[in-house]
């Protein structure tokens, strides 16, 4: 995530080159940067409230797959602006190349997150339809914590 936050400091710093643009680029799509990038940013703060604040935190890979979802769409996005605007809005190289990094970055998170999110969807399916068929119905496919148990009589 690290290398994430540094490239958001940077994606920060372009958007103020962005609002420096002359008046006639702004007209042009150069103030169309700052909705995506601050998008952006508000999506980066909810991975990184996934993680919690250092404590060991599983963390639902669900949402995750959400949000790196609407993150590869922002990326999509800003790399078909930066395409477009980049010469016209004097968009930094070192920029652009950071973004690009940065977008192959969440499409390969959101590929782990997505599939990850599979599996535990197969396996609360497997697990409910195990219980439903009166099998074992504990959260990893055991007994769980239901039942009894009987106390051999006699002497021990």
């Amino acid at each position: 995530m690290l290398p994430i936050r540094s490239h958001l400091a940077a994606a920060l710093a372009a958007a103020g080159v962005f609002m420096a643009a002359p008046a006639f680029a702004q007209t042009s799509g150069c103030g169309d940067a700052q909705k995506f990038l601050s998008e952006r940013q508000s999506l980066i703060q909810q991975i990184n409230k996934l993680g919690g604040s250092g404590k060991k935190k599983t963390i639902d890979p669900r949402a995750a797959c959400g949000i790196f979802t609407k993150l590869v769409s922002n990326g999509s996005t800003g790399l078909k602006w930066l395409e477009t605007n980049k010469t016209w809005c004097q968009v930094p190289d070192e920029f652009a190349k950071g973004f690009e990094e940065d977008h192959k970055r969440a499409v390969d998170m959101k590929g782990k997150a997505c599939a990850a999110a599979a599996k535990v969807a197969e396996m609360e399916k497997q697990a409910k339809k195990a219980q439903q068929n009166g099998g074992p119905g504990g959260l990893l496919g055991g007994g769980g914590l239901t039942g009894s148990y009987s106390m051999p009589k006699g002497a021990l």
